[in-house]
């Protein structure tokens, strides 16, 4: 077997293409959620806060000199990054937990007994009866 034989094989598994999919959704979600955090959640509540654009909140730690820039310590894009992670991470428990839901569902269900041990109980009836 070939390298590229091996390396297809190993590709076209299940699990890497399931982590693959799973992997490109997971980015689109980030930017979707980062967008939201952005336009649509903290400029009402930097609003609430007084005019706050938190994008804008940084401590100038040394200012410009010349043509050097400012050092600033940005904790504005800090906040916003938390608040993506958490609103990321309460999307992904939800989702986590309607898996756990369904498949508890699924293992409640009594499986049906395998053919063989309806035809022995079948038979026990039989003789029973004899």
């Amino acid at each position: 077997m070939t390298w590229l034989d091996e390396f297809k094989k190993f590709a076209m598994r299940g699990n890497v293409v399931d982590l693959a999919v799973g992997i490109v959704i997971g980015a689109a979600f980030g930017k979707i959620v980062s967008a939201f955090v952005d336009g649509v959640l903290m400029p009402p509540l930097g609003l609430l806060l007084g005019g706050v654009d938190f994008s804008d909140l940084a401590v100038t730690l040394k200012a410009a000199e010349g043509d050097a820039p400012a050092v600033l310590w940005k904790y504005g894009a800090f906040l916003q990054a938390i608040v993506d992670f958490v609103i990321i991470a309460f999307a992904i428990f939800l989702v986590v937990k309607a898996m756990n839901r369904l498949q508890r569902k699924t293992e409640e269900l009594p499986a049906a007994p395998p053919p063989e041990v309806v035809l022995l109980t079948e038979i026990r009836d039989t003789l029973r009866q004899r």
